[in-house]
């Protein structure tokens, strides 16, 4: 869009032609010393504009010697192109008309090209002036100095003669120019003439001595002044210095300033500008020389010291170097101070230039002009180069403090305004453009910006615009309007137009539009605010051993929208991946640092960075060790059982000591090494150790920290300890008498190292308790125990151990009682008595013992009960086996008391069964006689749980239950409760009871069943004293037989084998298969009967590639048909006499007598499976049922009473070549049941020892959960022979 500005012609400028073109302009006015710049923003579009004179190249000043080229330069920029104009010492100058000087066209840059003219005509002050119709731009005034190129003058040659020790300057004097020289001393061969504290060259040219030694006579003493603007060198004459040595060994002499002379001198120095201090002292032997600051600190970072610390060097003078400084020269003879007073001054510099800038008519310029100096200088305005007092005064045009005001401008005021400050030392000079314009508004940012700031972060929405005047802008959001979005504390409008949102959150996003209210110009700016990057797992500060890998972790939370990179940095240098260096593996997130060493040490910090923000976090890496051992172990402040110890800790190697562990060990015995002593924390190293009497010591001392232990310390120095009595008696004084009639007393020995002295021993001593008197018994021993004689039986005796040695005794001990020997008690217990309390207990009492008669400490009682065989009130024989019974049978129970019991409870007897009671009493040595045997009789008890319950069904209504009869009737057994039930829950569902009184009935059947029901059977055997344990069954009644389901076929060249699954609970049925050749060859073939049970069958001789037909026949009706496909190709027709060949015939009979062998060995392995025929089963039952129970034993059966009583097993139990079908076969494929016994925890134990007591579970049809195939899918024999 182009923009036509307004300019007018006024009392400062002409009229611009009309304005062309459309172009995007950026007018950047390069700031010079004294200039300003007007920034046009190269994306606001206007057409021509002009631009006003500003100098880009300064004039600068110049020193100029006879053959230099003087060449002034002003170079201007401007639209139109400025013209340039000179004046030189307050007049004109036009280059252009002079024929001496070349001006460059198209600037005020001008070159001296005359040689003919002295070159002293050309020095001066010039000022360059560019103007164009916006103006005057004024350069800055510079000086130009010239002269003629310094020269040799005739010298006389110098001789100095010096006596050693003196001090001596060699003058130097070199022509003056306005270009100081550099001044060299060299000898005759350009060798720099070395200098040293001793030998220094001052500022002024000079060669100074502090003192002269012999060595330093030479003819050759050479000064060359180097003039580097002239490019000229001068030699001066060579001086001699002859140092003659003294006659007398020189005195020293006390320092004296040299350069510069006295006690004081004063130095003025402008601001900016360079300073050296001098200091160079005479004396014998050469002073050393020291600065400082009188009034403040003398910094390094303001000063610098040169030439052997005689120079004291500023390089940029400020106002705060001024003060007094001083140099101290010292020698052995004495000190000389010289003090330098500095004061500063200032040339003009600017504190606050003016800004260039654009107005629009009506507006008001403030052009803020500050400067400072020493002394302060003047300031003084003029506009395109014309000073203020030479202009019209004009109302609008004020001057306040400096600062130039020009109220209400006008076109016509557009210039060059000049502030000029001056003082002694100098002028400087400032141009600012005051331009008056009309520009049309316009947003300069790009419109639908998004701008992405991280949650809390602070925004800024940019709106840059330009007109002139200046246009306002205001922001407003979708959800509000400018007045309320600004009155937000978090958000400000900046000077630029830019909003400013801070700590921004996701409620701040949206839609922005910057617009300028007084145009319909505007913008929308789009804020993201996305999730800050947060660090949740920081690596950690680890602590590791040399040689082991660390790995630090970094998992940061990212914001979904933003990628980011990883980078891992260490002490701040970032660690890059190399393929060639194994140290860091970089997994994101973690980072390896393997084989960790000294080197590794540092902080690592990992950087999660995106393009918005940046997240952070370090852990570091800190190598440990164990410390270093103490050093310096000593003994000090020895006492009679302690000493004080202390050393100084090694290094802990970055893991603090927690403790130190003090060791001892003795050195005039033999022990197993260094025993600890005791432990103090990490902070001390000096501790108090108690010690005992009597020991030599050597000490050492280890510390520990979180790593391990360190080395010993070396061992201290041996140190012994005095002898004493003993400290305490022995421990544990006791009698362990054994034998009648005899006192052995014993103790606990007393650890070696508390003897405390020489011919250390036990005194024992002992007094009888009753009858003896207070008077002791002793005898001296070195062990225990220690034995008394003939002290009679079981007595007690005073007795206690007193610990001697040569020094003395340890305190008197208090004596304990302790008794001779003891003997086996002597009477039995009186007045036995036992109560029958039920089947399986009584109470057994009697009456306590006399103390007197057990000769020794009472232990207790010991109750026998001798069993003696069951009650029978059967017939003869039963009797008859009791008696022979307990001739040859004796058990026993024996039950032990404490000495205080009078009466027991006594369980876990037989019911129904004769015992004999009897009492003894029992001492450590013994039991005494027993009382006198008293018979007792257990009554009845109910019997334990029937042998086996097996169930049988033959139809679906009937069940057949064996039993065998309990392992303990427990009494007389008078018959069995059978009760039964459905399992189902229904309030039909009643529990059906049947008793059954004849004890020899071992089977029943139940009929009148429910088909669809399961039923859980409970029978148990009865006494005369009730029910006993019940054995549990659950169990269906067998369905009708239904046909085969699930039928599978599997197809070969030249057989089927067929697979099926029989009915659950249903009875086997026989079925057979016809089948035939679908292609018409031959008739209907059928299979042998086939029984469910089987599972498998194998149809064979099929012809290969061929289909058949196949029909299942169940009670003469097909229940399924099928085909099926053989395998391989159809057979071509053979010739007629096939059959009659030899070698046909002779392979059929091969195949025939294999077939043949293999069925005769399969039918002997079968035989030897040892399985029993059903019928032989049940009659083994039937003995064990009919043969008399053993009643003279007391639960002891023979592995032959269990086996009778038990179902008998076939081999096929333990054999894995009989299938299941042969084993279902032993009770015509009858079911087992689940079998639960229920017991009472007190009769538990009387049937402990009968493992099969009652069947847990077993598998069959019966059991729903225990139902498998009969066969387990395995081929039968059919299959097996093909």
């Amino acid at each position: 869009m182009g923009t036509k500005p307004r300019q007018q012609v006024g009392s400062r400028g002409r009229s611009p032609p009309p304005l062309t073109p459309l172009f995007a302009l950026l007018l950047v006015l390069p700031i010079t010393p004294g200039q300003a710049a007007i920034h046009i923003p190269s994306n606001y579009h206007i057409k021509d504009f002009k631009e006003p004179p500003v100098i880009t190249s300064q004039p600068e000043p110049i020193t100029a010697f006879a053959s230099d080229d003087i060449t002034l330069t002003c170079e201007a920029s401007g639209k139109p192109t400025p013209t340039f104009r000179w004046v030189k010492d307050g007049k004109e100058l036009d280059p252009s008309n002079n024929p001496d000087l070349s001006v460059s066209p198209g600037s005020g840059t001008f070159k001296v090209i005359s040689e003919d003219n002295p070159i002293n005509h050309y020095s001066g002050n010039y000022t360059c002036y560019a103007s164009n119709e916006l103006g005057t731009s004024v350069s800055n005034q510079v000086h130009v100095r010239t002269e003629s190129p310094p020269t040799q003058q005739k010298e006389k040659k110098v001789k100095i003669k010096a006596e050693e020790g003196e001090s001596v300057i060699l003058q130097c004097n070199p022509p003056e120019s306005i270009d100081p020289p550099n001044i060299h001393w060299m000898d005759k061969r350009l060798r720099h003439i070395e200098l040293s504290e001793r030998v220094t060259q001052g500022r002024d040219g000079n060669l100074y001595f502090s003192h002269v030694v012999t060595a330093d006579s030479r003819n050759d003493y050479t000064c060359n002044a180097q003039y580097l603007k002239a490019r000229t060198i001068l030699s001066k004459e060579a001086i001699t210095l002859t140092v003659s040595p003294s006659n007398s060994v020189a005195r020293s002499r006390r320092p004296q300033m040299m350069r510069p002379s006295g006690s004081h001198s004063s130095y003025h120095v402008l601001r900016g500008q360079s300073l050296a201090l001098e200091c160079i002292v005479q004396g014998l032997p050469t002073p050393t020389i020291q600065w400082a600051r009188k009034d403040g600190e003398l910094t390094a970072s303001r000063t610098s010291t040169e030439n052997h610390n005689r120079l004291l060097s500023f390089g940029e003078v400020s106002e705060s170097d001024a003060g007094q400084y001083q140099c101290t020269a010292n020698n052995p003879q004495g000190t000389v101070i010289h003090t330098y007073s500095v004061t500063v001054e200032a040339a003009p510099y600017w504190t606050r230039e003016p800004e260039s800038e654009l107005y629009a008519p009506g507006e008001t310029v403030e052009l803020d002009c500050k400067a400072d100096g020493i002394p302060r200088p003047q300031l003084t305005w003029s506009i395109n180069g014309v000073p203020l007092s030479e202009i019209d005064k004009d109302s609008r045009l004020s001057l306040e403090a400096g600062t130039l005001v020009l109220k209400d401008v006008k076109f016509g005021d557009t210039a060059v305004y000049q502030c000029k400050a001056q003082n002694k030392h100098g002028s400087i000079l400032i141009n600012t453009y005051v331009y008056v314009i009309e520009l049309p508004p316009q947003i300069l940012t790009v419109d639908g910006k998004t701008y992405g700031v991280m949650e809390g972060q602070k925004a800024e929405l940019e709106c840059k615009s330009f007109g002139s005047p200046r246009p306002e802008v205001s922001w407003e959001s979708e959800d509000s309007g400018s007045a309320l979005l600004l009155s937000s504390p978090r958000v400000t409008l900046a000077t630029g137009g830019s909003l400013q949102i801070s700590n921004v959150s996701h409620g701040d996003g949206g839609l922005y539009t910057c617009y300028l209210p007084e145009s319909n110009v505007s913008i929308s700016a789009e804020l993201k605010v996305l999730n800050q990057t947060v660090i949740v797992s920081a690596p950690l500060d680890l602590r590791v051993q040399r040689g082991t890998a660390v790995v630090f972790t970094c998992i940061a939370k990212v914001d979904p929208e933003l990628d980011h990179q990883l980078l891992w940095r260490r002490s701040g240098q970032k660690l890059i991946h190399s393929a060639n260096d194994k140290k860091y593996t970089f997994e994101d997130p973690d980072l390896t640092v393997a084989d960790v060493q000294d080197v590794d040490e540092g902080v690592y910090t990992c950087q999660i960075i995106t393009r918005l923000d940046m997240a952070e976090a370090s852990g570091s890496i800190t190598i440990v060790d164990r410390p270093d051992p103490p050093s310096q172990l000593q003994i000090f402040n020895p006492m009679d059982r302690s000493v004080t110890l202390s050393w100084t800790p090694g290094d802990d190697h970055n893991s603090p000591v927690l403790e130190f562990v003090v060791e001892f060990e003795e050195t005039e015995v033999e022990t197993d090494g260094w025993e600890e002593i005791m432990r103090v924390s990490g902070d001390t190293h000096r501790t108090q150790v108690s010690l005992k009497p009597f020991l030599s010591y050597r000490f050492r001392v280890i510390a520990i920290n979180d790593v391990g232990k360190s080395d010993p310390s070396a061992p201290s120095n041996p140190h012994s300890t005095p002898a004493a009595v003993p400290d305490h008696n022995p421990l544990g004084v006791r009698s362990v008498s054994v034998d009648p009639d005899t006192l052995v007393i014993t103790w606990e020995e007393i650890d070696r190292r508390n003897f405390n002295g020489p011919n250390f021993q036990y005194k024992v001593l002992w007094r009888q308790v009753v009858g003896s008197g207070p008077s002791w018994q002793y005898n001296f021993t070195t062990a225990p125990p220690y034995e008394v004689p003939d002290v009679g039986t079981f007595t007690a005796f005073d007795i206690k151990v007193q610990a001697v040695n040569e020094l003395g005794s340890a305190p008197d001990p208090e004596p304990t009682i302790g008794y001779s020997g003891e003997d086996a008690p002597k009477d039995a217990p009186m007045v036995v008595g036992a109560n029958v309390l039920n089947s399986t207990a009584i109470e057994v009492t009697w009456a306590a013992i006399d103390k007197t008669t057990v000769r020794g400490h009472l232990l207790g009682y010991k109750i026998y009960l001798h069993y003696h065989g069951l009650v029978v009130k059967h017939h003869k024989e039963h009797r008859r086996k009791v008696g022979k019974g307990r001739r040859h049978v004796e058990e026993r129970m024996v039950v032990q008391t404490g000495p205080n019991e009078e009466k027991k409870v006594v369980g876990g007897l037989r019911p129904y069964s004769h015992y004999g009671v009897s009492v003894t009493v029992y001492n450590a040595k013994g039991e005494g006689p027993p009382s006198d045997p008293l018979p007792i009789q257990t009554p009845e008890g109910v019997p334990s749980p029937p042998v086996f319950l097996d169930l049988k069904s033959h139809s679906e209504r009937e069940m057949m239950l064996h039993w065998g009869p309990p392992t303990h009737p427990n009494g007389v057994l008078i018959g069995y409760q059978l009760r039964y039930q459905q399992t189902t829950d229904s309030e039909n569902n009643l529990m059906r009871e049947e008793n059954i009184d004849d004890p020899t009935i071992t089977h029943r059947t139940l009929t009148n069943l429910d088909p669809h029901s399961q039923y859980r059977f409970t029978l148990a055997g009865r006494t005369g004293v009730g029910v006993g344990m019940p054995i549990i069954k659950e169990g269906f009644t067998m369905l009708d037989g239904v046909p085969a389901k699930n039928i599978s076929l599997l197809a070969g060249e030249t057989s089927v084998n067929l697979t099926w699954v029989s009915q659950y609970r249903h009875m086997n049925v026989d079925f057979h298969i016809q089948y035939r050749n679908k292609n018409g060859h031959g008739s209907w073939k059928q299979t042998d009967k086939l029984n469910l049970a089987q599972s498998f069958y194998q149809l064979h001789d099929l012809e290969p590639g061929s289909v058949y037909k196949l029909d299942f026949i169940f009670s003469n009706k097909s229940f399924w048909k099928t085909e099926v496909r053989t395998h391989g190709t159809g057979m071509e027709a053979v010739s007629a006499n096939f059959a009659t060949e030899g070698w046909f015939i002779a392979l059929v009979s091969a195949v025939v007598l294999l077939l043949l062998i293999l069925l005769i060995l399969c039918f002997i392995k079968r035989s030897k499976g040892g399985k029993y025929s059903v019928k032989d089963k049940e009659e083994g039952q039937v003995d064990s049922e009919a043969r008399p129970m053993k009643d003279d034993t007391f639960g002891e059966y023979s592995d032959n009473d269990e086996k009778r009583t038990a179902s008998q097993p076939s081999l096929c139990d333990d054999s894995k070549l009989c299938s299941e079908d042969t084993h279902l076969g032993d009770y015509g494929n009858s079911h087992s049941a689940k079998t639960e016994v229920f017991m009472d925890e007190s009769l538990a134990s009387q049937y402990s020892a009968v493992k099969d007591g009652a069947e847990v579970q077993e598998r069959s049809p019966l059991n729903p959960a225990s139902a498998t195939p009969t066969n387990h899918g395995l081929p039968s024999s059919v299959a097996i022979l093909d």
